[in-house]
């Protein structure tokens, strides 16, 4: 099912729909205020004949509502679009979204909101991430589709657009920080078409807005308040990533990410994360591991995870043997296997934690050495 655009308003539900947006699009007004207001008062209209008089008893002299020329024309704006509006009440509002205390009242969207309905993963990172992020990138969503699952991000560039290309096929959804028929950045105009017809991009802000620093911040919220989990590919140490990922903490949302090399700056974040606890991400089996399948009859396409780690004493016993095999002279992977007489799981697992720890280092061509 497709989205529709707005029709003019000629009934009572869309004199409602029309109440209601000038009530969000109020001065002052913000979700947890819209929600209060709504429930206090019943209807949009009520609400409105109302919060002249709250804002005066906050002291807020002169207060007017959203004038309903503006409200008509961000209505004419999406159906020029064919953007279709989404009530937090109704139905079709995404349910996990639905929880968060700050969840957006209205969503405008274009492309299937059928995809709204299924369980989501959060795919976030760096926008000048490097060629193995972005092979990441499209190997986890690709691979998460298959399990069923459908490919949330914010249609930045790099690493969100590398994985709502990848996911396109078995469903994607982006969320913009800005009005929903405003592209940003303008190089993913023809990604964000083929969304919009074969996946789904929403966003809360106004038709027209064009995205500021401030709106990034509310559109991360909505990305992992979507999600069961988000799942950080490559982030530096601040950037918009992390914030996706603290919002998915206070959410209680499952936070996983993909871990790189030390001395990367565009790895720091998600190592980072995976220092304080974060699950650690080599392919879509751990996210599945970690937050379950998205149907009973989904099947990761990829092996299971290793079994559990080992005592301390038989990991530090490990790191010694792997050590001890190193120099300064770069030594291929899998001979270094073949010495070991390890599971490859099971001296790859240990690989990834010597190497966030600055002990080895990878070389182009499977090559790991010690630093000098």
């Amino acid at each position: 099912m497709r989205a529709k655009a707005q029709k003019p308003i000629s009934s009572p539900a869309e004199a409602e729909w029309l109440d209601r947006l000038r009530l969000i699009r109020s001065r002052r007004v913000g979700p947890a205020t819209w929600r209060r207001l709504m429930a206090e008062h019943g209807t949009a209209a009520g609400a409105l004949a109302a919060l002249p008089g709250v804002a005066a008893a906050a002291g807020i002299e002169g207060y007017e509502v959203c004038p309903l020329p503006v409200a008509l024309k961000e209505m004419a704006a999406a159906r020029a679009a064919g953007a279709a509006m989404l009530w937090l009440d109704e139905p079709g509002y995404p349910p996990l979204l639905g929880q968060i205390g700050d969840a957006p009242p209205l969503l405008w969207l274009q492309g299937d909101p059928g995809l709204l309905a299924r369980p989501m993963v959060a795919l976030v990172g760096a926008r000048n991430a490097s060629s193995l992020g972005l092979r990441m990138a499209r190997k986890l969503a690709a691979a998460l589709g298959e399990a069923g699952y459908v490919v949330v991000s914010g249609l930045a560039r790099g690493i969100d657009a590398e994985a709502h290309a990848a996911a396109l096929g078995q469903g994607t959804v982006a969320v913009q920080a800005g009005g929903v028929d405003v592209i940003y950045p303008a190089e993913n105009a023809g990604l964000a078409a083929e969304i919009a017809a074969r996946g789904c991009r929403i966003s809360e802000q106004p038709m027209g807005l064009v995205p500021q620093a401030r709106h990034f911040p509310l559109r991360n919220r909505i990305v992992s308040g979507l999600a069961r989990a988000v799942v950080v590919v490559e982030a530096a140490a601040r950037s918009g990533s992390l914030i996706t990922a603290r919002e998915a903490l206070d959410q209680g949302r499952e936070v996983l990410a993909v871990p790189g090399h030390p001395f990367d700056p565009r790895a720091a974040g998600g190592n980072q994360l995976i220092r304080e606890g974060a699950t650690l991400v080599r392919h879509a089996a751990d996210v599945i591991e970690a937050i379950g399948t998205a149907h009973p009859a989904a099947r990761s396409p990829e092996p299971q995870p290793d079994p559990p780690r080992r005592p301390l004493y038989e990991i530090s016993a490990v790191h010694s043997r792997i050590l001890d095999r190193l120099g300064p002279v770069p030594v291929p992977e899998d001979q270094l296997i073949r010495d070991l007489s390890l599971p490859a799981g099971r001296v790859a697992q240990e690989l990834v934690a010597l190497e966030l720890e600055g002990r080895i280092q990878r070389d182009p061509g499977g090559l790991v050495s010690r630093p000098e």
